[in-house]
């Protein structure tokens, strides 16, 4: 699972890192940032929820 954030979508909603902070990480640019860029299949259940309640649409993943 690859995860891929459009950085000219992300607002810096911090709702990645609410709902998945082992991956995602909002930093001091108000952008979100990977933790881990390829996580293992136990984190798929929480990236694909912060994927769905992105605001911004901003997250999307690859296989």
């Amino acid at each position: 699972m690859k995860i891929v954030i459009d950085y000219d979508r992300c607002e810096g909603n911090a709702v990645c890192e609410r709902v998945c902070p082992e991956v995602f990480q909002v930093k001091e640019d108000d952008r979100a940032h990977l933790r881990i860029e390829n996580p293992g299949p136990e984190l798929r259940a929480k990236v694909e929820a912060a994927v769905r309640r992105c605001p911004r649409q901003a997250l999307s993943l690859a296989d």
